[in-house]
């Protein structure tokens, strides 16, 4: 059990290379329950190569990564662990999974065979589609929805076993601003009402700046991390993002 004093995930001393080239050194933070945090930083800046290393995707070069006080490489609660990647979208109109279907496969990785789902299987599906606004949308095909709702529809896999923390990397990446705007409130509902912890990659700093409660900056070695407050008054991050420091800290 973790306290609210206490990190809910610890990252120490984080390097990694590949093919000889730098890309993370020495990085550290913590991430502590009822956190959203942003993450941000120029392309090429480690920060989908830190959340895979986090998920026990890559192994760093060096360092530790402890979640819920448990090193992950000897972590197997993943169960505790959302994640919506990159590009999840489904493009085929004709693929062959319903919404809820897609959304029951977040439960169907944690059984054994034969997977069969219970009734309270299918209430957590109901409560996670109802999180994300789409329950009345259930037996579509996935592929027949607009791409902010197929997100939603991942987000909704992604956390109905009751993670306790959300990985998502550039969501709304081609998503229109105004279904971008929904989106990241959708996020606020989790974060505020759920208690979820949330952890953001994104170039969207205009929209998600009215949510987010901390921000870390990443180019290699991590620059900042700290408050949203904190990250406005910092000189080293505006001089990282030439001038859009603007963006970053105008709250509506």
């Amino acid at each position: 059990m973790v306290s609210s004093n206490s990190p809910l995930l610890l990252v120490e001393n984080i390097s990694f290379r590949y093919n000889g080239l730098q890309v993370l050194k020495d990085v550290s933070f913590a991430v502590f329950p009822g956190d959203f945090l942003a993450l941000i930083g120029p392309n090429g800046s480690g920060k989908t190569t830190l959340i895979r290393i986090i998920l026990g995707i890559l192994k760093p070069a060096q360092g530790r990564v402890v979640f819920m006080g448990e090193e992950m490489s000897r972590f197997s609660q993943w169960e505790r662990i959302g994640y919506v990647p990159q590009k999840a979208t489904h493009k085929d109109p004709h693929f062959p999974a319903s919404v809820r279907e897609v959304v029951a496969m977040g439960l169907l990785s944690r059984k054994r065979f034969p997977r069969f789902l219970n009734r309270r299987d299918e209430a957590s599906i109901d409560r996670a589609l109802e999180l994300v606004d789409l329950k009345g949308l259930k037996d579509r095909r996935i592929g027949e929805l607009s791409g902010g709702q197929q997100q939603r529809a991942f987000i909704a896999r992604a956390i109905v076993n009751g993670p306790k923390v959300l990985f998502l990397d550039e969501p709304t990446a081609g998503v229109d601003a105004e279904t971008q705007g929904r989106f990241y409130d959708m996020l606020a509902v989790l974060n505020q009402k759920e208690g979820l912890t949330i952890v953001l990659i994104t170039h969207d700093i205009g929209v998600i700046t009215k949510h987010v409660n901390k921000v870390a900056c990443l180019n290699q070695r991590l620059f900042f991390h700290g408050s949203h407050e904190d990250f406005c008054s910092s000189s080293i991050v505006q001089e990282l993002l030439q001038g859009e420091h603007h963006l970053v800290c105008h709250r509506h």
